[in-house]
Formats: C-alpha cells, sequence, structure tokens
C-alpha cells in the first residue's frame, strides 16, 4: 500500500517550513520536526500524513502513490540530519548546525519540485547491492 502523493507533498512542505523556522529564529524549532520523524520510524505512522488525510478531496487510492518504504528511508535521513543539526548547534558548532538543517530543507524543497535526492541514494544503494551479491 502506498501514499497518496499530495500527502507527501504536505509532509515536505512541513519540512520545509519548519527547518527553514528553525534556522531563522532558533534552533529549538528543530525539535518539532525531529520529534514527528522520531515518532513516524517508531510507528510507521508519520502524524502530518494522519492528519492531512483528512483533507483529501478523492479517496486515497485515486491519487499517485508513493512508496512507503521509500519514504521511511526518506524519513530516516531527515531525522538524521536534524539530530545531528540540534546536537550542532547545542554544542555551538554553528556552521555544521546550519550545514545538516539545510541539507534537510533542500532535500525536502527540491523533491517537491519532483527530483528525490533520497531515493536516487536508495537506489545507488540497492544497485550496488545487487552488484555485490552478482559477484558473489
Amino acid at each position: 500500500m502506498g501514499i497518496p502523493k499530495p500527502l507527501v507533498q504536505i509532509n515536505q512542505l512541513f519540512m520545509v517550513v519548519s527547518v527553514s523556522v528553525g534556522i531563522s529564529f532558533h534552533y529549538a524549532w528543530l525539535l518539532l520536526p525531529f520529534i514527528i520523524g522520531v515518532f513516524t520510524l517508531i510507528t510507521k505512522k508519520n502524524p502530518i500524513i494522519l492528519i492531512s488525510k483528512r483533507f483529501l478531496s478523492k479517496p486515497a487510492n485515486q491519487y499517485i502513490q508513493e512508496d512507503k518504504d521509500q519514504q521511511i528511508f526518506n524519513q530516516w535521513i531527515a531525522t538524521i540530519c536534524l539530530g545531528l543539526a540540534i546536537l550542532s548547534f547545542y554544542f555551538n558548532w554553528t556552521a555544521a548546525g546550519y550545514a545538516f538543517s539545510i541539507m534537510v530543507v533542500l532535500a525536502a524543497g527540491v523533491a517537491l519540485m519532483g527530483f528525490c535526492i533520497g531515493c536516487f541514494i536508495r537506489y545507488q544503494y540497492m544497485m550496488w547491492r545487487h552488484r555485490r551479491a552478482s559477484r558473489l
């Protein structure tokens, strides 16, 4: 079962906005998307997507579907980057904090424009595993 694309896009927009607020005002704002990310990884249910689902104008299965496993992989990347950003800001490693935060904003922003960096990374990883297994 997939996730309707509009819901994935709402989650991406949430990441762009919430992390941008964290970068612009105070890094403590990064805790919101980080906590949601941790919750999502533990439960495999994203609160942003669950809340947004009620606003779909058509039944969920009538939208283009995104792969749930891919979205969980992307959530891992974003949550790790946010965790590293929060730790970096906490230890006053400001440049690293901005770097990790900006990576999340750019990845989510580029995904909104149609290119999924996490998908590219996962595909390359899967191809590497396949080539490695083929040689054995």
